[in-house]
């Protein structure tokens, strides 16, 4: 499999909030992932996607982030400690929304669930629903504040698991599979947000999806695990997508988009090149139909 070099990835000159070098896991039934091959960056501001098949390593490499697992060979640090040791000095500064959001959601109202947060860090009733609601309205769910979390469908459960991770305004967002459970609507409106955190505050966004789709509209940068957990591949979506028979090897599909020019190449060599979002495409389109005519 042919392997990107980009050892640095974008946003190199900024400050590195994630690395992970040749970690190894075993399991207690003996399954092992090893993430190697390539070094995970993530810097500041960047927006990182995880891409792989199940069974690759991509919960294994965001419990390593979160302290929940600790590396048995090779480094992982986030804010230059290991989190795994560090994790109090530097929880405040992480957020997260797991897979299975319902473990999240433990309070008996949306509003407690979201203050749960800057409540045990101490601060004062005021701000804590002060912070609340700013947290629900920028996700556009205020109105669910006294709802009960479990009786709330799969997609507003995880704004509202959102709402939470985002709460403290943290440094590092992490997401795993989060557009699992939302409408079209709310897909767009949070690739707009995670779009806005990175831009606006400067906030790093590590997000594992299966939603190929996003990730032309979600990142930066991009890796492709495969199966045992070899970081394979790395590179901005354009540089990863070009090559389908790189990512069948991974065993990833590529976006629509992608294979359509793919195959509008295969059948005539004057095709525009890879366009990855529908305003890029449908202009190369409308060019190339023009210089044909």
């Amino acid at each position: 499999m042919k392997e990107h070099s980009h050892d640095h990835g974008p946003l190199a000159g900024a400050a590195e909030i994630v690395r992970i070098s040749c970690v190894r896991h075993t399991y207690e039934d003996g399954t092992t992932v090893h993430l190697c091959g390539l070094d995970f960056l993530a810097h500041a501001g960047a927006r990182v996607a995880v891409l792989g098949p199940n069974g690759s390593g991509k919960t294994t490499m965001l419990f390593h982030i979160l302290g929940l697992l600790k590396s048995q060979e090779g480094e992982v640090r986030v804010f230059g400690v290991s989190p795994a040791d560090e994790w109090p000095a530097i929880r405040r500064r992480i957020g997260v929304v797991l897979q299975n959001v319902d473990e999240q959601l433990l309070a008996p109202t949306v509003i407690d669930d979201v203050a749960f947060s800057p409540r045990q860090y101490g601060l004062a009733e005021a701000e804590v629903l002060e912070r609340a609601h700013r947290a629900l309205e920028l996700l556009g769910i205020d109105h669910l504040a006294d709802r009960v979390p479990h009786n709330l469908s799969g997609g507003e459960k995880r704004k509202v698991a959102l709402a939470g991770a985002l709460v403290m305004d943290p440094e590092l967002l992490i997401l795993d599979e989060p557009f699992e459970g939302l409408d079209p609507a709310s897909r767009t409106a949070l690739l707009e947000l995670m779009s806005s955190l990175a831009r606006d505050r400067g906030m790093t966004i590590i997000m594992s999806t299966h939603d190929i789709d996003s990730v032309p509209e979600f990142a930066d940068y991009a890796y492709v695990l495969a199966p045992g957990g070899k970081i394979a591949l790395s590179g901005t979506p354009e540089e990863l997508f070009a090559s389908a028979d790189v990512l069948a090897e991974g065993n990833i599909e590529p976006p629509i988009l992608a294979e359509l020019f793919a195959r509008l190449r295969e059948r005539d060599a004057s095709a525009p090149p890879l366009a990855l979002s529908v305003p890029d495409a449908v202009a190369a389109l409308a060019e190339w139909k023009g210089c044909a005519g």
